[in-house]
């Protein structure tokens, strides 16, 4: 184990590494310098707290020497690149020899697009329970769902979550799901329109559909999707009058 060679180890590594002693930079890898925009010689000797914005320092600063003594827990932070930009990072420390120096191994790790996920699952959540929101009561027993924008993956598992939820707390019987805010009839849209409806059924809610443009109808046909069982009409108020429902013009 002694003849291993820890630096060339380290310069190996795909994720960029620091080693530091006494808040000065002893080493960084190639990972490090690519991430940071410097090379080497630009930051061997300076502080680690430079990346770091001001508000932060001194946090940071008891973080490093508590490392000293154990692994520190890994943190979410905003760095600063040797460009001026800033990236958000997580940071795991803890401590190493080196030779007979006691120093500190920082990985810094790029969590740009988890936080850009996290944004958009977010932003997304807050989009269904709007539109959750938005379960338009017209009588007693009967609501209007209108879908609108476009229909992927994520949001179609969360519209199956929270729309027979909130059927069944305003004791509806009769959901007309409008589409005339959808303006592609994706796989997405079809799933999400026949898993929601099954759901219904078996909450003893009955659904109808309006608002299917022709080309998104004819592109069901083409798909093979069997809209026979659910009573399709054009109009909201197709469907209240499907209903039986009196309607004034």
């Amino acid at each position: 184990m002694s003849d291993i060679d820890y630096l060339k180890v380290m310069e190996y590594s795909l994720d960029p590494l620091i080693i530091h002693t006494d808040y000065r930079i002893m080493y960084v890898n190639e990972a490090a310098e690519e991430f940071f925009r410097t090379d080497k010689d630009g930051v061997v000797g300076q502080s680690p707290l430079d990346i770091f914005r001001e508000s932060s320092k001194d946090a940071i600063r008891k973080r490093i020497q508590s490392a000293y003594g154990k692994p520190a827990d890994v943190i979410e932070e905003t760095v600063y690149r040797t460009d001026g930009s800033t990236v958000e990072v997580e940071l795991y420390c803890h401590p190493l020899m080196i030779g007979d120096t006691q120093a500190i191994q920082t990985y810094v790790y790029d969590i740009t697009e988890k936080k850009e996920r996290e944004k958009k699952q977010t932003e997304m959540v807050a989009e269904i329970n709007e539109l959750s929101a938005v379960l338009v009561p017209l009588l007693d027993d009967i609501a209007v769902l209108p879908i609108v924008g476009t229909i992927d993956e994520e949001k179609a598992r969360l519209l199956l979550e929270i729309i027979p939820a909130k059927v069944r707390k305003q004791n509806v019987n009769h959901v007309i799901i409008d589409f005339s805010g959808v303006y592609t009839l994706n796989q997405y849209v079809t799933d999400a329109l026949f898993k929601i409806t099954s759901v219904l059924a078996l909450l003893g809610v009955r659904s109808i559909i309006t608002g299917l443009r022709p080309e998104m109808a004819m592109s069901a046909i083409n798909k093979n999707i069997d809209l026979s069982l659910i009573p399709t009409l054009v109009t909201v108020k197709d469907a209240l009058v499907y209903m039986h429902v009196n309607v004034q013009s």
